[in-house]
């Protein structure tokens, strides 16, 4: 598929490993260098500067999506090509949707794994067939992609489902299989007994 913007989830901290702003920064410098857009939540701080800083500092796009709510706390970065304000954070997620054509997501926290979770289950649902990665950043997302495993081995994920969620280490690799991406055209419901 073609890919022009990509929404990036992650955290507004910066966590405890220096990996993770380093690549979030780096991310940021890639997806400018192939011509991807970045949306994201606005935020001057944490992961969410860092990788605008990236795309901004090659040159590249940014549009960041923000709740009233929040321009208040004094987070909203001052160099984006564009700021949208929003009533809420569901506009905020459903903004970040229609802007896109696919996410990564990056370390965070409870807000990051419930949009990175929304947006997945849309998929899953075949509201949108967007190619949704996680760049597994020093295996933050292992233990996730066990559990999420663990789902299917359990009945309540198809194969293909789980196969939804794009991993790699290393963006490039992630963007190649992003763009490569097609969308199952399964139904979501497995029978009683997997029928």
């Amino acid at each position: 598929m073609s890919i022009k913007r990509i929404t990036v989830f992650c955290g507004s901290s910066f966590g405890t490993d220096a990996a993770f702003e380093k690549q979030a920064f780096g991310l940021g410098e890639a997806m400018a260098k192939h011509g991807y857009e970045l949306v994201y939540g606005d935020a001057n701080v944490g992961l969410m500067g860092a990788v605008a800083d990236g795309v901004l500092g090659q040159g590249g796009k940014a549009y960041g999506i923000l709740p009233y709510f929040l321009k208040d706390k004094e987070i909203a970065h001052q160099g984006l090509t564009e700021l949208l304000l929003v009533e809420s954070m569901h506009e905020r997620k459903t903004k970040m949707n229609e802007l896109c054509d696919g996410v990564i997501v990056l370390p965070g926290g409870f807000g990051t794994l419930e949009e990175f979770f929304e947006m997945l289950t849309w998929a899953q649902l075949g509201l949108h067939k967007k190619p949704i990665g996680i760049l597994n950043v020093a295996g933050f997302y292992d233990l996730l992609l066990e559990f999420v495993s663990n789902m299917t081995q359990k009945g309540f994920l198809k194969p293909i489902n789980e196969q939804m969620i794009l991993v790699s280490d290393d963006a490039e690799t992630l963007f190649q299989k992003m763009e490569a991406y097609k969308a199952p055209e399964v139904g979501k419901w497995i029978p009683k007994g997997n029928e």
